[in-house]
């Protein structure tokens, strides 16, 4: 049932956003900025956050953040999307919870004259934004995939792989990032649009985190329940790496098992760096943040609208892989956030 935000409602998310979000000039002249992530408690996010706020101070402008309550609350971001079109926002910056059901409200902001800047997460479709500036998230997971395709090579082991994803709701982010990885390891996925239809028989299975702690440790654990001989691990994020890696540890698995991640985070860069994880990939929410307030500056000043803008990604790891371009823990701590 579709729900929208009362004037009560829509001024309490007013206090809340207010709150939260960052500095930048004040008063009427102020360019409003919305930012609506998917969690405010992920490092990813809270660093994607800093970066809004920095630009806004160099760049006249006010952002107002809001957040769902974990990784999947679509309602929350719709609810967020009314406040700022009613508030009289520039521009909205949203990393989508769910990148198909968040698409009306999008629809909407747009409509209303709203520059709409998809963060780390493409909408589906990916036009229904005016850009997205994000991580190429197959390419992230296509360099895990391919450097566990050579460790296992090297090592001449035969994998037994877990698949540690998102949520059951398909987004894009997630699709992309394990299909990349399957890809990148030699695995025929079928329909690269959908997790989970391939039939290889070193897979298996796949279960859902949330991309946190709690969430990577319980699909471990069932992942491991259908089949302890487990020895390669990948996670959606690092957050559910860390969660996976506890459930290991008290199988007492821990030193069998490769885990590969997606994030760059300077926790997750430490694992690399302790060998918990063998290797990830490293994005830059906060170029992220950034440029996306820019473009929203930018564009209330003049109406130019931006370009889609790969934010980069770059392999982190203290095991080079022949024929697999990477930088080692050094590099990813120099480099790293959170």
């Amino acid at each position: 049932m579709r729900r929208t935000v009362g004037i009560a409602g829509a001024a309490a998310l007013l206090v809340f956003a207010t709150a939260c979000g960052g500095g930048g000039s004040s008063g009427g002249a102020a360019t409003l900025v919305g930012l609506v992530t998917k969690t405010d408690t992920n490092p990813f996010f809270v660093k994607m956050k800093e970066g809004a706020q920095q630009a806004a101070s160099s760049s006249g402008a006010t952002v107002q953040s809001f957040a769902g309550k974990q990784d999947g609350d679509n309602q929350s971001q719709v609810d967020a999307i009314e406040n700022l079109i009613a508030s009289g926002a520039k521009g909205i910056l949203i990393t989508p919870s769910d990148s198909k059901a968040i698409v009306p409200s999008v629809d909407k902001a747009r409509a209303a004259g709203l520059l709409v800047i998809a963060l780390d997460t493409q909408l589906e479709p990916a036009n229904a934004a005016d850009a997205t500036f994000a991580t190429d998230n197959y390419k992230a997971g296509l360099l895990i995939g391919q450097w566990a395709k050579a460790k296992f090579a090297k090592d001449g082991k035969q994998a037994k792989i877990a698949l540690l994803d998102l949520n059951p709701n398909q987004v894009s982010v997630d699709v992309q990032r394990d299909q990349g990885f399957l890809e990148g390891f030699g695995v025929d996925v079928k329909d690269k649009n959908r997790i989970g239809d391939e039939s290889d028989p070193r897979i298996v299975g796949h279960d859902v985190t949330d991309g946190a702690p709690e969430g990577g440790r319980t699909a471990m654990e069932n992942l491991l329940q259908k089949d302890p001989g487990i020895n390669l691990v990948y996670t959606i994020n690092e957050p559910a790496a860390a969660g996976a890696y506890e459930a290991l540890k008290a199988a007492g698995k821990e030193k069998d098992v490769v885990i590969v991640s997606v994030d760059g985070g300077c926790p997750g860069v430490d694992n690399v760096k302790a060998g918990v994880i063998g290797a990830t990939s490293q994005q830059y929410p906060l170029k992220m943040a950034q440029l996306g307030v820019e473009a929203i500056s930018k564009f209330a000043k003049d109406g130019s609208k931006p370009q889609d803008t790969d934010t980069g990604v770059t392999l982190i790891t203290d095991q080079p892989a022949e024929g697999v371009e990477s930088k080692d823990s050094a590099f990813g701590l120099q480099n790293c956030w959170g």
